[in-house]
């Protein structure tokens, strides 16, 4: 019995020594992006960039929003909204501290809104903090704000990256070296390269564990150089990848996995309702009918992209499809325009910036246009300088193309001004309502109603959602399918073993 259970034990150590031993999973990922941020601090600067680094891995809010788009508690564990709606007092997290060892607490939360909503701020969102009168600090753990009017979206608005709280002593420097309380800290950033984070030890939620050790995000622009990192396995991921039609060149590599999702990214062709003919209702309708959205999917992003009828999209809550309320007619569209007093079509110009999806987009509608006697010539205008000035701030267009990227942004055509100068005081009214209730019922329907008036008046041409074209390594999990907000959230990927 000895000598075989001595023969059993070096039979058994020999087999260990030829088995391959198990490999440890990977902590590390490479994340490719297109565009580089101009800076890393989401609270003084819009461009969607600075997220996709930094919310939710450097910097965190008192909400946050989920993968399914809805509000979440973070910084802020609980809260409680008075009656009237004007008073939200919010219990903060215990033990959380920032990156650089300062404790957060009611104080820093007080600095990080006041600095938001300000006289001086630069915060993108500003608008979003007008309704705060006064933030108040009963106790290191209170928090609470004082509002002059009820506005029912506060919760999500506090979750958006330009709401993250930011430390006092630090925030000037946030842009270069940002200190947030997520989970990962930032470690460097070699401009035109890449910006690099690791995992922080001391994380204050210890119900998320987080898996990864580094992440590093690599800026590549060119489409045919993306394709080649993520087959070559120099990048892991590029969870936007910027060219629907090399999508085909990824099929049979068992390697990489394809992942079509949503995103908030809505194409829209903005008419300037202010100038003739576009003041013209009838006339903002015909265009709409001209156009057979399926065709512009097919032409401008190789078939991927949803359909829309409102400035609204398939992620966003209490959303309608409103695609059949002006459908493709080009014999309504022609009868329609004859009826506005152009029988034989006008002229006018399109300033199209120069991305793939609106020179391809214009092209499409140009020729579209052609079928009902409307003669559209395309102006290439760089964005985002030019297009700003022209566009947005001076409002010397026709009409533009451009993908609204921010969610929930129908409240854009109820601004004064805007670059659409769009005017209607019912559609108005109804966002105001919207905010004058916390019950989520009652704001879906309202959205409804709001997303049902800018299908029938047609402000802009409502083209196209464009999809979250994910491609990445097959073994990686926990990256977001879809995107109600612009990001690439960390937090639970991981390899898989």
């Amino acid at each position: 019995m000895r000598r075989a259970l001595l023969a059993l034990t070096v039979s058994t150590a020999a087999l260990g020594a030829v088995l391959p031993a198990q490999a440890a999973p990977k902590t590390s990922v490479t994340i490719g992006m297109a565009v580089e941020p101009a800076g890393l601090d989401p609270t003084v600067a819009a461009p969607v960039a600075i997220g996709q680094v930094t919310w939710q891995n450097v910097f965190e809010g008192l909400t946050t929003v989920d993968k399914a788009g809805k509000v979440q508690p973070q910084l802020a564990t609980s809260w409680e909204i008075s009656p009237d709606g004007k008073t939200y007092t919010f219990k903060l997290a215990q033990g959380v501290t920032f990156h650089n060892g300062v404790a957060f607490d009611s104080s820093v939360a007080k600095f990080a809104i006041d600095r938001a909503r300000g006289a001086d701020s630069v915060n993108p969102q500003k608008r979003y903090f007008a309704a705060i009168e006064s933030v108040e600090t009963t106790d290191p753990a209170t928090l609470v704000l004082k509002l002059s009017r009820p506005a029912g979206s506060l919760l999500y608005w506090l979750g958006w990256p330009a709401s993250v709280m930011v430390e006092p002593k630090t925030a000037a420097d946030n842009k270069t070296t940002p200190v947030g309380t997520g989970p990962f800290k930032f470690v460097s950033w070699a401009k035109g390269s890449k910006v690099e984070l690791a995992k922080n030890p001391d994380y204050w939620n210890k119900n998320a564990p987080v898996k990864l050790e580094t992440a590093s995000f690599r800026f590549i622009a060119d489409a045919q150089a993306q394709a080649a990192a993520l087959k070559a396995g120099d990048v892991d991921a590029f969870p936007e990848f910027g060219a629907p039609e090399l999508i085909a060149s990824f099929e049979g590599d068992k390697k990489l996995a394809t992942v079509i999702g949503n995103t908030e990214l809505k194409v829209v062709a903005g008419m300037n309702n202010s100038r003739k003919p576009f003041s013209d209702k009838r006339v903002r309708q015909a265009l709409m009918m001209a156009v057979d959205r399926a065709t512009v999917v097919d032409g401008a992003w190789s078939g991927f992209g949803t359909p829309i009828g409102s400035h609204y999209t398939p992620n966003d809550r209490g959303y309608k499809d409103l695609t059949g309320v002006h459908p493709y007619d080009a014999e309504k569209a022609k009868a329609l325009l004859s009826e506005a007093g152009f029988p034989n079509g006008f002229s006018f110009t399109m300033k199209a910036p120069q991305m793939a999806y609106a020179q391809r987009s214009s092209q499409i509608l140009q020729a579209m246009f052609a079928e009902i006697g409307v003669t559209m010539t395309i102006e290439t205008t760089e964005f985002p300088a030019k297009w700003v000035a022209d566009v947005l701030k001076a409002a010397d267009y026709d009409m533009t193309i451009v993908a609204h990227a921010e969610p929930m942004d129908i409240d854009i055509f109820a601004r004064d001004p805007y670059y659409f100068h769009y005017k209607n005081e019912a559609f108005n009214a109804v966002l105001a309502k919207v905010e004058a209730t916390s019950d989520p019922a009652e704001q879906d329907k309202l959205y409804g109603e709001a997303q049902a008036m800018l299908a029938e008046d047609v402000p802009a041409l409502f083209l196209f959602v464009m999809p979250k074209l994910g491609v990445w390594d097959a073994k990686l999990k926990g990256l977001w399918e879809n995107e109600p907000i612009p990001s690439n959230v960390l937090s639970e990927v991981h390899w898989q073993e």
